[in-house]
């Protein structure tokens, strides 16, 4: 009964941070993916396809792939010092 009345008070809104919240985890998870095909395979994400002549739309695009880049480099660098893995190159 008190969830119904804070949810009709707050008109749902924590069921809509949480979404948001999920879709902005998926999104970060989405770049890391791209930076990890990057430094894995060498191909990179043509940003100019995304912004086509828009220079403020290719900004945007280059800082998401970088949140991706600097997810990447957390996790190697948390990973490297943990003792659950090996580095074998």
């Amino acid at each position: 009964m008190v969830f119904f009345f804070l949810n009709l008070l707050t008109f749902g809104l924590w069921s809509k941070l949480g979404r948001l919240t999920h879709y902005a985890f998926d999104a970060v998870l989405f770049s890391a993916f791209l930076a990890g095909m990057k430094r894995s395979t060498g191909l990179t994400f043509k940003t100019d396809k995304v912004a086509g002549d828009n220079k403020e739309v290719s900004k945007w695009v280059d800082k998401y792939l970088g949140v991706g880049e600097w997810v990447m480099d957390q996790s190697v660098a948390i990973a490297g010092s943990s003792g659950w893995f090996e580095r074998t190159r």
